[in-house]
């Protein structure tokens, strides 16, 4: 996902792996019978927001979603947002789906696909009022940073789809990659550090704490958000 041209980010080098997690019966009927009704089909044409969702509202894209634990939750808490939620990994999408069955949830959507490319053909410039990245592999070992989502072409994508006053926001337990993320982030001329301060912010309201960050708090991970915000210009 490391591009030098801001208007394009390459694709060939990609931030995830696609792993061959084993599908519970359960996740499986969901992928079957609930992806055709909540997920988004494959294909090229640029996206409708609107008839998508079946309303119109603003939209928050969540990018690498693992199990969905956090999705279901801010959905539930967000009513008047769609959440358009990209995961790769089957498993994952199976378990969100069942949550949204299970809790009646209305406003998600599912994409079971490279978050890159659907961002680049499918969603419009302006569109979005906010994007969501939480906990994204920080490819510890140096030589694999090249594979952090977080990169200058990627931000530059991210920034162009929200509309003006949308909302970046990351989240890390992982100290060298969030002083990296801050690093490219300021480095972002459509964006501004929501911290009047500059740096890290506090944890916003509406990110819920999950299992995976409990679990970091109980190794001694230092949890790290950045808001940033779209410039109007």
């Amino acid at each position: 996902m490391q591009g030098d041209l801001p208007d394009k980010p390459r694709r060939g080098i990609r931030s995830f792996v696609l792993r061959a997690g084993r599908l519970t019966t359960g996740q499986q009927r969901a992928l079957d019978e609930l992806y055709p009704e909540f997920g988004v089909d494959d294909g090229d044409a640029a996206l409708d927001l609107a008839t998508l969702f079946g309303r119109d509202a603003p939209t928050v894209i969540e990018i690498g979603f693992g199990n969905g634990d956090a999705t279901w939750r801010m959905a539930e808490a967000e009513p008047e947002k769609n959440f358009l939620a990209i995961e790769v990994h089957p498993p994952g999408v199976g378990r969100l789906l069942q949550e949204v069955q299970a809790r009646d949830i209305g406003n998600i959507r599912v994409a079971m696909t490279d978050a890159v490319a659907l961002l680049q053909d499918r969603v419009a410039d302006g569109s979005l009022a906010g994007v969501r990245i939480y906990f994204p592999d920080p490819w510890h070992k140096k030589r694999h940073h090249k594979r952090r989502i977080i990169q200058p072409g990627f931000t530059a994508l991210l920034a162009r789809k929200l509309a003006p006053g949308g909302i970046l926001h990351l989240a890390t337990d992982w100290v060298p990659y969030s002083e990296h993320m801050l690093e490219v982030l300021d480095a972002e001329p459509l964006l501004e550090n929501r911290n009047p301060d500059g740096g890290f912010s506090p944890q916003p309201e509406w990110r819920p704490n999950t299992k995976y960050e409990r679990r970091g708090d109980r190794l001694g991970h230092e949890t790290r958000d950045l808001v940033f915000r779209r410039t109007d210009t």
